[in-house]
């Protein structure tokens, strides 16, 4: 690994205390940090780096996972710095390249600079037009990356123009596109699961597979988010990056190598061979909804209408459920229901395929509680697989009943996954974009929702349509059983 100063602007914001002050010092615990390595968090606020390390020190105590060791926290503690600096001053990242080459000469790092914006989207373009200005974003004897937060625009028009900003400074071989949930142990198990067993990969297409759903359940609302999920929804907080994400990693063809690019131009295809919506099967079958007021772990929660920085009358989405097609040789005729939502009555991140029943069987004829086989990725917040098949009950009469194999990796004592920021930071630092979103798929992601978009902000919905902690809106249950299917959870 290369010697290299990380460089986050929002230093003081949510995501940094949360999230990536956390990971690296989960990275320093585990011996995963360069040998020569600092950060130099940049935010407007007014703080000295003692001040700044002692908030820090908080945050990791609250939100790692693992337990801090002093010493371990010191070490990387000493390597932490403060730089103050209004993102929208031009004249200022001059000055913040003269201090970030006084940082390389104290610390060894080789001049190479990992830029984090953990800034909201606003300010994408304003930060790496002045990084470029400055200088700071290039350099003929060393590196330059940048990591970029979702959303990255808010429809195709917006993103291509944004990305057009970004590359133009630091070209697609150094932008690193994060998706957290690619971060998350199992997806990334997803491939090893369908390539490295016979088991699986055979089965693996419309011969074998009657559907495949993607679900992700959660039980809190939109927090303090109000004024950024106006502009969202759950069309494009969720379901145009993690949920698409999701979608190729399960639908992709087997790459001929497992580098990035291999892996990310099978992830491509699925998008480009998902049949686009028209306005007719956004109707039929795009189902959306809007959480009421209800009970969460028995105690009232409001709607949300009612959260704080939201319109009284909002027509914004908190639920969504699509189904479509994938029109290539392996998924053809095989439907796919998507769905994810807020304030629904479970926590849990999961895929499922749902295998056919075998024709014509005796077995099939006499026994009810005969259920199909179900294998069943578990990415959050159990991570593992569950395979459910037939078996013959105990006893003189010969009864089907449904058993399962059942694999939890993170419920073993001794085993604690790392968090999604940790490996993708990692790789960042290596240089691996493996696990992180590509131009093209972004924009095949765009492409496919952005339809489905423009009509539901143009029609007034009948909101709310279902309360928190229930399981969602009604129509969402009639989108699958109009199909005679129903939805899985494990």
């Amino acid at each position: 690994m290369d010697n290299l100063i990380m460089v986050i602007f929002g230093g003081t914001g949510d995501l940094t205390h949360r999230k990536l002050m956390p990971a690296l010092y989960n990275l320093q615990l585990e011996g995963s940090l360069p040998k020569r390595f600092a950060v130099v968090s940049v935010a407007r606020r007014e703080k000295t780096d003692e001040v700044y390390r002692g908030e820090i020190y908080e945050s990791v105590k609250r939100y790692s996972r693992n337990r801090v060791d002093g010493e371990n926290f010191k070490q990387l503690a000493s390597r932490i710095h403060y730089y103050r600096l209004s993102f929208d001053y031009a004249d200022g990242y001059i000055e913040l390249k003269r201090y970030l080459e006084d940082m390389d000469g104290r610390h060894g790092t080789d001049g190479n600079i990992l830029f984090y914006l953990a800034v909201s989207p606003e300010n994408f373009e304003v930060v790496t037009t002045n990084l470029n200005a400055s200088g700071l974003a290039s350099s003929s004897t060393s590196w330059r990356r940048v990591m970029i937060e979702k959303p990255f625009g808010e429809d195709l028009t917006s993103a291509e123009y944004l990305n057009k900003c970004i590359t133009t400074v630091f070209g697609e071989d150094n932008i690193y596109r994060i998706d957290h949930y690619l971060g998350k142990e199992m997806l990334q198990n997803m491939l090893a699961i369908r390539f490295a067993n016979s088991l699986f990969e055979p089965l693996w297409n419309n011969r074998f597979i009657d559907n495949v759903q993607i679900i992700s359940s959660e039980t809190k609302g939109v927090e303090n988010r109000g004024s950024y999920y106006e502009k969202a929804g759950a069309l494009k907080d969720m379901m145009q990056n993690h949920m698409m994400q999701l979608l190729t990693l399960t639908a992709m063809e087997p790459p001929v190598d497992l580098s990035a690019n291999s892996i990310r131009d099978e992830k491509l295809k699925v998008l480009k061979a998902i049949r686009p919506f028209t306005e007719d099967d956004i109707r039929r079958n795009c189902v959306r909804g809007q959480y009421g007021p209800g009970r969460i772990a028995d105690k009232p929660v409001v709607g949300y209408r009612e959260e704080e920085k939201v319109s009284p009358d909002s027509n914004t989405e908190t639920f969504a459920a699509l189904k479509f097609y994938i029109e290539n040789y392996r998924w053809a005729g095989v439907p796919f229901y998507i769905r994810t939502g807020k304030r629904l009555n479970n926590d849990f991140t999961q895929i499922v395929i749902e295998f056919k029943f075998l024709p014509g069987i005796p077995y099939f004829k006499n026994n009810a509680e005969v259920s199909p086989n179900l294998l069943v990725i578990k990415v959050q917040p159990e991570e593992g697989t569950y395979l459910q098949f037939n078996a013959k009950r105990p006893g003189t009469r010969n009864t089907i009943q449904p058993v399962k194999m059942d694999f939890c990796q993170n419920c073993e004592v001794g085993v604690n996954s790392p968090e999604a920021y940790e490996r993708l930071i990692y790789d960042a630092m290596i240089g691996d974009q493996t696990l992180f979103t590509r131009w093209d798929e972004v924009e095949y992601s765009w492409r496919l929702i952005d339809p489905i978009s423009r009509l539901w902000r143009s029609e007034k919905a009948d909101f709310p349509n279902y309360a928190s902690g229930s399981n969602g809106p009604s129509e969402a249950d009639l989108l699958i059983r109009k199909d005679g299917r129903e939805w899985r959870s494990i």
